[in-house]
This record gives structure tokens, C-alpha cells and sequence, in this order.
């Protein structure tokens, strides 16, 4: 069983960062990439960023670039992603996910095993 454990949500004004964290644990399993996601209630869950967990290569959505950066730190088998200059549009709950194979990773069915979400609200 593989689990992913999300922390570091909260509640912010905008402009304000925050630092998101995924940690890894339970069964070792081969990993090609890491993904955040979020989703607003009502809406679908929509793409943030990912990272190729060897190489450390990263890719984001058009709508965070340049204000998130998403990394991994491979001997704490752990994903982050450092938001700043946050805004209200994203408020959401952040998933993150994990890839074992390699291919693409920009959708929700590329990914095999998920967090259970942790809520980031940004208040204007």
C-alpha cells in the first residue's frame, strides 16, 4: 500500500505564500513523476504542476507559472510546492499525486496513487 500525505494548506490573504508538502510512505514502488492538482467544488480537478522524480524536471500550468515552484527531495521521499503571491482564484483543495510509469503527466489518469487533498483557501 502505497499512502501520500499532504500538509501545509491553510488559510491566507492574497499575496501571502505558502509551502505545500507531500510525503511519501508504505510500500516502495518505482516512481517516474509527482503531480499537484486542485479542485473547487463544482468545478474539475485541473493540472498545477508536476516533476519527474529522478531528473527533477518540472512543468506547470500556465495559471501558477512563474509564482509556484514545485521540487522533490528524494532521500525524504517528499514532493513540495512553494506558492507565492497567492490569489484568490486559487483557493481550492490541493492534491498530490504519484506516476509510476513512464509517459505523460498532465492528467488526472496518468497518475496512480493519490492524497486525500488538503484545502488552501486565499481571501481577498
Amino acid at each position: 500500500q502505497v499512502q501520500l500525505v499532504e500538509s501545509g494548506g491553510g488559510l491566507v490573504q492574497a499575496g501571502a505564500s505558502l509551502r505545500l508538502s507531500c510525503a511519501a510512505s508504505g510500500r516502495t514502488f518505482s516512481r517516474y513523476a509527482m503531480g499537484w492538482f486542485r479542485q473547487d467544488p463544482g468545478k474539475e480537478r485541473e493540472f498545477v504542476a508536476a516533476i519527474t522524480w529522478s531528473a527533477g524536471s518540472p512543468l506547470y500550468a500556465d495559471s501558477v507559472k512563474g509564482r509556484f515552484t514545485i521540487s522533490r527531495d528524494i532521500a525524504k521521499n517528499t514532493m513540495y510546492l512553494q506558492m507565492n503571491f497567492l490569489k484568490p482564484e486559487d483557493t481550492a483543495v490541493y492534491y498530490c499525486a504519484a506516476k509510476g510509469t513512464l509517459g505523460r503527466y498532465i492528467r488526472q489518469a496518468d497518475y496512480d496513487y493519490w492524497g486525500q487533498g488538503t484545502q488552501i483557501t486565499v481571501s481577498s
